[in-house]
């Protein structure tokens, strides 16, 4: 077995540990939930939360080995899980707020729920209406649920507060981002690549990495100079990650990335992507991208042609080129640290993982 092998089975020792547990957590809650309407609810987070990429825990239990934490503590399984539910709370909703059908090749929590609607509906809309208050309980439930399983990580107070302060920091910058993703800043339209850049760090750089990477590090009783590291090496990983994901939503295989092939470029999302598209376009182009992209209608034929144009202006290319510095400049940051060696295979084998994907 290599050395790749090995750290990839840890990998995925930490990815099972992290199932385990929520799966646990949520058996119990549904047995022991206070009235009968709610089992149900449960159950259908159960089925949800199957299937993710973990990459907050796996950043998380990174960070704690960086530490000099041990990686068979129970509570960097625990934080990691209680993370993983806070992203299931994220999700939830920001599929109700794109309207989303699919979630990982599998219905969105409010398509479910929709779908067991049983009462009359006179308009079309009941169902919809149903399922969509539902599943904001059930994010809420998750909101809340995040909360319970930090604490029965069972830590020092210490550390426990600042593990707490990070994770408010990291609610707090993920609602950010969700409000520039909404077009909730009118500035952005000034300056639609920085704009960009802003709902990427906040939404997906320090709330999928350097955040996770911070808490486990917190946990595990790190200084300030892991903190620094965590930066160094969290951020740009973070940042190749959604480049990666946004060159996915416009070109990826619907049948691995388990998402609609269309719904980003109908959406109008605000990527890094597409504003570099923009301004570098000819006015013919910048024409076909402001008429097509944010279309709800759009079809795969005039979506083909979108695509061509951000082909054509040389984003796509552009953006590779960013998700390889990215990716380079976190490994040198690595190299350069004095992080704990049982934290460096693992760490560095997730930045290919972050970056270098299909879904």
């Amino acid at each position: 077995m290599t050395v790749i092998d090995a750290v990839r089975g840890d990998l995925a020792e930490v990815r099972a540990e992290v199932d385990a547990t929520l799966d646990r957590f949520l058996a119990e809650k549904a047995r022991t939930a206070p009235d009968p309407c709610l089992p149900p609810l449960v159950d259908v987070l159960r089925g949800f939360v199957v299937g993710g990429k973990r990459l907050r825990p796996l950043f998380c239990h990174c960070g704690f080995l960086a530490a000099g934490g041990s990686p068979d503590d129970p509570a960097a399984a625990w934080t990691g899980a209680a993370l993983e539910m806070f992203h299931t709370f994220a999700l939830v909703h920001d599929d109700i707020m794109d309207r989303s059908e699919l979630r990982r090749g599998r219905p969105t929590v409010h398509r479910v729920l929709a779908e067991r609607f049983t009462g009359v509906d006179h308009d079309g809309t009941a169902a919809e209406r149903f399922g969509v208050n539902l599943a904001i309980l059930a994010g809420d439930l998750c909101s809340t649920w995040t909360d319970e399983m930090l604490d029965r990580a069972d830590v020092d107070r210490a550390r426990w507060r600042e593990v707490r302060a990070l994770l408010h920091t990291m609610r707090t910058e993920l609602i950010a981002g969700q409000c520039l993703d909404l077009g909730g800043d009118p500035r952005s339209a000034v300056d639609p690549v920085r704009s960009a850049w802003r709902l990427t760090r906040f939404k997906a750089a320090r709330y999928a990495v350097e955040l996770p990477l911070r808490i486990g590090a917190a946990l595990g009783g790190g200084g300030a100079a892991l903190t620094r590291v965590c930066g160094a090496y969290g951020r740009p990983v973070g940042e190749a990650f959604q480049l990666r994901d946004d060159l996915l939503g416009v070109f990826g295989d619907p049948g691995v990335t388990g998402r609609p092939a269309l719904a980003d470029l109908r959406a109008g999302r605000p990527t890094v992507l597409m504003a570099l598209a923009r301004q570098h376009a000819t006015a013919a182009q910048r024409e076909v991208i402001s008429v097509l992209h944010g279309d709800p209608e759009l079809d795969e034929e005039r979506a083909a042609r979108l695509r061509d144009v951000v082909v054509e202006t040389g984003a796509a290319a552009r953006v590779e080129r960013l998700i390889s510095i990215r990716a380079d400049r976190a490994l040198g940051a690595l190299r350069a640290s004095s992080v704990d060696r049982a934290a460096k295979a693992p760490l560095a084998e997730l930045v290919s993982h972050a970056t270098c994907r299909a879904r």
